[in-house]
């Protein structure tokens, strides 16, 4: 099989648990978190057939290093380039994510009107197959009665990161 191209990958620890990131040569088109390394690059290579997949913790720690600080302070900037792969409109969805601010939320509800639909069923799909953890920001997104749903990674890292979040703001210098 041609192989189209290298995406390298590595695993890190957070406060949160173990998390695999994966790089292609345009920027992060993963970082997921888990303990069960096997499976989840197991996963990578079924998600990226054509793609040869490489090890790179030494090529990517500098990564590694500015991923660990975004999962323990969410609110902070992060300017790693992101690979975004999905439908135009998953796309859509997770770049509109990635526009609310730290410390705030909003809900499925919302971000379908947003995108001109009533139905939130279809943003709801887009963002449970969002495949880059806290820097697109999917989180961030609660039920219209303020409860917090599901999350891709467990809510108790849901809940977990949008306390560090708020925390972060309240903390924040005025002015």
């Amino acid at each position: 099989m041609t192989m189209y191209e290298t995406i390298r990958f590595a695993w890190g620890t957070s406060s949160l648990g173990d998390f695999i990131v994966a790089m292609s040569g345009k920027g992060i088109v993963a970082l997921e978190f888990g303990s069960m390394r096997a499976a989840m690059e197991d996963a990578l290579r079924i998600r990226f057939p054509k793609s040869a997949l490489e090890c790179s913790p030494e090529g990517l720690a500098n990564v590694m290093e500015i991923v660990a600080r975004v999962i323990d302070d969410p609110a902070s900037r992060c300017d790693l380039p992101l690979d975004l792969r999905g439908t135009p409109y998953d796309v859509e969805v997770w770049t509109m994510l990635r526009e609310i601010p730290a410390g705030q939320t909003t809900n499925y509800g919302t971000l379908a009107a947003k995108l001109g639909s009533r139905d939130a069923r279809d943003v709801t799909a887009a963002i449970a197959s969002n495949p880059i953890a806290v820097i697109v920001p999917c989180h961030r997104v609660i039920k219209k009665d303020g409860s917090i749903s599901g999350y891709r990674w467990g809510v108790q890292r849901k809940r977990a990161l949008l306390a560090r979040e708020k925390r972060a703001m309240e903390n924040w210098p005025v002015g």
